[in-house]
């Protein structure tokens, strides 16, 4: 059998931790050009390796804003309005393999992937008796839960949703070992076994994680991997599984935990870490997810304000706020408070969020999971078992904790007919909550539902339509045998 060099195979690089940035998780810098024997020759210079992963978090193809504005351009939250033709063309559902924006965020993920499976095969080999067992299995625990959520937005992106083929479809290829110098072409695994690998990372490194009063401050813990953490994204996976009871059980170990709880207004989008945050990824003026192509705040802010002016507020969006307007005018706090108009890049104004403000040094954190978004998923969880609205009464208390903050009046059970109404209740709130924070794809896509309904490419935004996730990069295709295209491409 052919064999080929694992870097060209799927577009990683094996150097480790090659980031200038300066880490605001730790003193101690993601080191330069390390060999294999250097990386792995203490214990500071391991974890540096695993700051490195995290740096590469920021990147703007993962955490750095890219996916989280393709996960609301892609639906009906943003009307994208930029030049890039590789983005025009994710947009329009007319995406073709050679799509270098495509080509990026899957190479990008893998580096962070290639580095995390050399992180968890090198650990125990590290001599240095400073380094203690318990230290050693947690270093291996936040790679694994690293590399769980990194095959997480990749299956999400480039394989249809559990939906559509209850997860026997094709996702893409799990990589698990470290490159030792030949390896044969993977092939791409299904959902399913995509998503068991993301549980069993996820359940391995529970035990080992610290919890955030481990941590040394509010930022450590809440820019590093914590047991809620992993809690909140195994909920995510049931959830997005329709895993009804498995969701509620690890969304309420994460609300029971006395560090993270809903901040009574918005103002922790601006004002740093605090205990809305569950895991976010940690910015500052220095050390961000900003290319050419900008960060959150680039895309997301008007060009008064230096941004893009790219991705402003979708007509539909508007109206769902406009639902409950009061004479016409919206009183809902998510758009009041988080709301400002200005000059898109197509000269015409709209409203922008303002949830990433510094668009000039795109220093405002990536919210990956917080407290709201577990909220909702219990919610959802609990809709979803019940047989009565009464019985779900408690879902009800927990999404009008989400309505009274945003000043919008509470539901009873007498406001819905039906548990189908309270669900799409909570999915209405779910939309308005976590708007511009990448969820709007998979959320319309796992209730098999339209990405988009009118405009260019609706026709192609259909539920299980080919065109609504992204195409394998033409590249990999072209490099390695084993892989075969996404039907369409």
């Amino acid at each position: 059998m052919n064999k080929k060099h694992i870097l060209s195979v799927l577009g990683l690089t094996l150097a480790l931790g090659t980031f200038s940035c300066e880490d605001r998780l730790n003193e101690l810098r993601p080191e330069q050009d390390l060999t294999q024997t250097d990386a792995y020759s203490s214990e500071a210079t391991t974890y540096s390796v695993l700051y490195g992963i995290y740096s590469t978090m920021q990147n703007f193809e993962v955490f750095g804003g890219l996916s989280q504005v393709i996960g609301d351009f892609q639906a009906d939250n943003v009307n994208f309005v930029g030049s890039f033709p590789t983005l025009q063309e994710i947009k329009s559902f007319s995406t073709v393999g050679t799509n270098g924006t495509v080509r990026d965020l899957w190479q990008v993920h893998y580096r962070a992937i290639t580095r995390a499976n050399s992180l968890i095969a090198n650990v125990p080999t590290v001599v240095d008796p400073s380094f203690t067992e318990e230290e050693r299995a947690q270093v291996i625990a936040e790679a694994k839960f690293l590399r769980a959520l990194l095959y997480f937005q990749l299956s999400n992106f480039f394989s249809q949703p559990y939906q559509v083929e209850q997860g026997t479809n094709l996702s893409v290829p799990l990589v698990l070992e470290p490159f030792t110098g030949e390896i044969t072409y993977p092939e791409r695994a299904t959902l399913n076994e995509v998503h068991a690998q993301i549980e069993e990372d996820l359940m391995e490194a529970i035990p080992n994680l610290n919890t955030f009063a481990e941590f040394d401050g509010d930022e450590e813990g809440r820019g590093r991997a914590t047991v809620a953490a992993a809690q909140a994204l195994l909920s995510r996976l049931y959830l997005y599984r329709e895993n009804w009871a498995q969701a509620e059980e690890y969304a309420r170990k994460v609300l029971d935990a006395p560090a993270y709880d809903l901040a009574s207004d918005y103002s922790f989008y601006t004002s740093g870490i605090t205990q809305e945050n569950i895991f976010s990824i940690l910015n500052s003026a220095i050390d961000n997810g900003r290319t050419g192509s900008g960060g959150l705040a680039s895309y997301y802010s008007p060009s008064a304000e230096g941004g893009r002016g790219d991705a402003p507020y979708s007509a539909d969006l508007i109206d769902a706020f406009e639902l409950l307007a009061v004479d016409g005018v919206i009183i809902d706090r998510r758009y009041t408070a988080l709301t400002e108009p200005g000059v898109a890049a197509d000269g015409v104004t709209y409203p922008f969020t303002n949830k990433y403000p510094d668009a000039a040094n795109n220093s405002d954190n990536a919210p990956v999971i917080r407290v709201t978004e577990v909220v909702l998923t219990l919610a959802e969880a609990i809709a979803r078992q019940a047989t009565t609205v009464a019985e779900a009464s408690e879902a009800i208390d927990l999404i009008n904790e989400l309505r009274a903050r945003a000043g919008l009046p509470p539901y009873t059970v007498a406001s819905f007919s039906s548990v189908e109404e309270l669900v799409d209740a909570i999915l209405y709130e779910r939309r308005l909550e976590l708007a511009f924070e990448g969820f709007r794809r998979m959320d319309l896509l796992r209730n098999e539902m339209p990405l988009i309904t009118t405009g260019e490419g609706a026709a192609r935004a259909v539920f299980g339509g080919n065109y609504t996730v992204l195409p394998i990069p033409q590249r990999e295709l072209d490099i390695n045998p084993s892989l075969v295209p996404n039907p369409g491409y």
